[in-house]
């Protein structure tokens, strides 16, 4: 009798239906190269457990998915996930209801949370006043200097000396269009890397209020002497074909990879898509700096994206993405990634497990983003954190584009885009008085 009914339920738990995996939805920004890492982490954490299936979707660009994700949630089909630009923080912040905090959902599933594995200066940036993190630091950035080996040996310049500060990349651009080039030097994200990066490396003020990370009612001074010299020193380049403007966001990136352009400062995510496509030798070295500036270098801020997890998903739902936070935690899945995208080490262990590696020892300058980033911050250098961001960044490409084409003055430019950037400042601050 006991096996007739043993094999009754066996039958009955082979009849049942095996359990469905809890679907996650993760929209991101990541295209090319960039793309198929995060294709690859899914699919990895996918075969290495049963009951969670990460979905990554591509939504375009860090603004176009911001908006559509804003959109999704009022409408109640929102991602899981969504992979938000640093520029965007504080507008998610912002956005009672709409978000969880990862320290809450790791706390809630149960799974180990330590903010203090991961790198200072990027916990420090995505944690509220409160000390709680509220998204997951992903594929974090700095502006580096990006520069063609190949091109420095044909100009007789020393391929193993690259400019360290300003003046001596006027000097090099000089040789490079000396040797031919037609574009010496160029930039992308003009205002991350040439006026929020450069105001921290040079422990210089961007914004009020310790650049917005004390208030939302921080107010905009990138129009400093300091600043305006900087701009005019750029202008006056542009104006001998020494720096070749490419346009907006990272669109100078692919003329850096094609050897168009000779050197760039821009993201040092960039080196990915250096290793696999360009056709020359490269270097990496930090961020130029004015020597006669008291304080410099001080250290540079983050760019790049964080993991934000909505609101109104299933308790299950949550498990599944505290889950795959911590495999992405996890030191040689970290370390991996950082070594393959040239993003900052998520982690401080996965910092230690590419030292140890050796990685850096054979591939020379991929640790310059780290070591420009743990350098101990100031008041003027942790981070910059500003509502509306987002559309400041727009005013500040238009009106650096008025100085590049001879249109208005580095100081009329700079001031305008101050002008212009505080109304914005201005109008969040007044639709979120609390």
């Amino acid at each position: 009798m006991k096996l007739q009914l043993s094999a009754a339920a066996l039958a009955a738990v082979l009849a049942f239906p095996a359990q469905a995996q809890t679907e996650i939805q993760w929209w991101h920004s990541m295209g090319g190269a960039l793309g198929e890492w995060v294709n690859d982490l899914a699919k990895e954490f996918n075969e290495s457990q049963k009951d969670y299936k990460i979905v990554p979707t591509f939504k375009g660009g860090y603004d176009v998915s911001m908006t559509a994700a804003i959109a999704a949630f009022r409408a109640g089909n929102a991602p899981h996930i969504l992979q938000v630009f640093e520029v965007g923080t504080a507008t998610m912040m912002a956005s009672k209801g709409a978000i969880v905090p990862v320290g809450k959902v790791m706390g809630d599933a149960g799974e180990k949370f330590d903010p203090k594995i991961y790198i200072p200066a990027v916990a420090g940036y995505y944690t509220a006043p409160n000390g709680q993190m509220l998204s997951f630091p992903f594929n974090s950035s700095t502006p580096v200097f990006h520069y063609n080996k190949d091109a420095f040996k044909a100009a007789g310049l020393d391929p193993e000396q690259p400019p360290k500060t300003w003046p001596e990349v006027a000097l090099a651009a000089a040789k490079l269009k000396a040797s031919g080039h037609k574009c010496p030097f160029t930039t992308s994200w003009i205002s991350w890397t040439q006026l929020e990066s450069f105001s921290a490396w040079h422990n210089t003020e961007f914004a009020t209020k310790g650049n917005g990370m004390r208030g939302i009612d921080a107010r905009l001074t990138f129009n400093s002497p300091l600043h305006v010299r900087h701009i005019e020193n750029l202008a006056n380049m542009a104006k001998t074909g020494l720096f070749v403007y490419k346009g907006r966001n990272n669109a100078a990136d692919a003329t850096f990879v094609s050897g168009e352009c000779a050197m760039i400062t821009g993201s040092s995510g960039l080196y990915g898509n250096v290793k696999r496509n360009a056709k020359f030798a490269s270097g990496i070295s930090t961020l130029p700096y004015y020597p006669d500036v008291p304080g410099a270098p001080q250290n540079t801020v983050i760019g790049g994206a964080s993991l934000w997890v909505m609101s109104g998903k299933k308790a299950d739902e949550y498990k599944g993405v505290a889950k795959f936070f911590s495999y992405l935690s996890r030191p040689e899945v970290a370390a991996a990634s950082h070594q393959r995208t040239g993003y900052l080490p998520v982690t401080l262990p996965s910092f230690e497990l590419t030292d140890k590696s050796g990685y850096y020892a054979k591939n020379p300058g991929t640790d310059v983003a780290v070591t420009q980033m743990v350098r101990k911050t100031t008041d003027k250098s942790r981070g910059i954190r500003l509502g509306n961001f987002v559309q400041i960044r727009t005013i500040i490409d238009e009106e650096t584009e008025n100085i590049w084409s001879g249109k208005k003055t580095p100081k009329q430019g700079l001031d305008d885009a101050v002008k212009r950037g505080n109304e914005q400042l201005e109008r969040f601050q007044k639709a979120n008085k609390s």
